[in-house]
């Protein structure tokens, strides 16, 4: 079977971007090839501008592949597709037909060693994946940076060789979400752009900077206009575009709460001028979605984000793009090769991702909510912001306060649907005002009795 025509992916995302729409990804894998063949099918069938999600599993995604394949032999069901594990012509006819131009699909998994995938997904005609050298190290795995860094960029390497074959190699960095919850917008932001920075040094000319849905909508918008500014200063010689991903951290448990949650991700997106969302469902707090769930969540995505407006300049500045300037521009001080700028960044603590348990990370910096949701600094340890940020809370995070701190999206939407509910049951025992009879006097007693 010859390789299947996957599209850039790259491309599909500007024209959608220019002619007003958002496009809107899963995150979807199973290890059955019928059946993320059929995934696949139900995406681009959507009534909605989506691309298609080949999530792998967690075998592949820390390089056991022994193991992959020997589950697939005996039949178990694996928590993604093991695109090493199948023959490449097994994954060529999961996507012939389906995989196009119109429809381009992106494998995401997880893995700071990426070589084997890189590979895999070349054979099997596919070239746009995601992750980082950071991202994809330090909340997944206790790999050191010092090896992660050397395999994203023979990875990297390898992708840009797909340039001579007349495809365009897409890497989309997830260090806008590094671990999902809790790290200050100036972070995320700066992560991304140096991981884009990254790719770029490498050969890749096509990329996507994410940024996750934090606690607060306001200073969403204003990192997500940051990193626009950013962009368009770093990577000027590059094609570029921003994903959103819907909150990444403990989910709300209501079916509205969650619906409401997707729909201002989806709102935020637009808003900020954001090309593409990555959405969650309404099974998020409980279980590996659904085929049918995530495509009612695409669905919904995308009719929230019709209508909606992007901003016509900034937003207010609380100083995200001056926080995340100077995070860029101290690694870049540290040498011309940003692998090791990188590693020595993280050694020295001027990158430090507050929660973050990896070894190689320093551990000192600390973040919080305040009053209003929004995230602010509670240690910087030595992030090189002094001066740029204001001063820090002395006082102590205590583990109920982290814990409070990690539910407040869920708690802020699955309170908001209650209240909204309980409105709607108080309106409808009592009646609206349109359902009342407006003389009640007037009826027969017959009628009142019925009534």
């Amino acid at each position: 079977m010859s390789v299947p025509d996957t599209g850039s992916f790259g491309d599909f995302v500007a024209r959608a971007h220019r002619s007003g729409k958002l496009v809107v990804q899963p995150r979807m894998g199973v290890s059955d090839p019928a059946a993320m063949r059929a995934g696949l099918l139900a995406t681009r069938k959507a009534a909605a501008t989506a691309v298609g999600t080949i999530t792998l599993d967690s075998y592949t995604r820390m390089g056991d592949n022994a193991n992959a394949r020997a589950a697939l032999a005996a039949g178990i069901e694996l928590n993604g597709y093991p695109i090493v594990a199948h023959d490449p012509a097994v994954t060529r006819s999961v996507l012939d037909g389906v995989a196009g131009p119109d429809f381009p699909v992106q494998i995401r998994h997880g893995s700071p060693c990426p070589e084997p995938i890189v590979a895999a997904l070349i054979q099997a005609g596919l070239h746009a994946t995601e992750g980082g050298p950071v991202s994809y190290c330090l909340p997944y795995s206790r790999m050191p940076l010092e090896d992660s860094i050397p395999n994203w960029a023979r990875s990297c390497d390898l992708l840009a060789e797909l340039r001579s074959t007349g495809a365009e190699p897409h890497v989309e960095s997830f260090g806008g979400c590094m671990m999902g919850q809790l790290c200050p917008p100036g972070l995320l932001v700066a992560l991304s752009v140096l991981e884009c920075l990254f790719f770029r040094q490498h050969g890749i000319r096509s990329v996507s900077l994410s940024y996750a849905q934090q606690t607060n909508s306001d200073q969403d918008t204003e990192a997500l206009l940051a990193l626009r500014r950013l962009a368009t200063h770093w990577l000027p010689d590059v094609d570029w575009h921003i994903v959103v991903y819907t909150y990444m951290g403990v989910y709300p448990r209501t079916p509205a709460g969650a619906a409401g949650l997707l729909e201002e991700a989806a709102r935020l997106a637009v808003r900020a001028g954001a090309a593409r969302l990555i959405v969650k469902t309404v099974a998020e707090g409980y279980r590996i979605p659904t085929f049918a769930e995530n495509i009612a969540a695409l669905e919904t995505a995308a009719l929230a984000a019709e209508g909606c407006l992007t901003i016509a300049g900034d937003a207010v500045d609380t100083g995200i793009h001056a926080e995340a300037s100077a995070l860029i521009e101290a690694v870049l001080d540290l040498g011309p090769d940003l692998g090791a700028a990188l590693a020595t960044a993280f050694r020295r603590g001027y990158l430090d991702v507050p929660y973050c348990l990896h070894p190689d990370n320093a551990g000192r910096a600390r973040s919080y909510l305040d009053s209003t949701g929004r995230l602010q600094w509670l240690s910087i340890g030595s992030l090189p912001i002094r001066g740029v940020v204001g001063p820090t809370d002395s006082a102590k995070l205590t583990a109920a306060g982290l814990l409070a701190s990690l539910s407040y999206v869920e708690r802020t939407f699955d309170n908001a649907s209650l209240e909204q509910e309980f409105h709607a049951v108080s309106d409808h025992s009592s009646g609206s005002t349109d359902d009342r009879d407006p003389d009640p006097g007037n009826r027969s007693p017959a009628a009142r009795q019925s009534a």
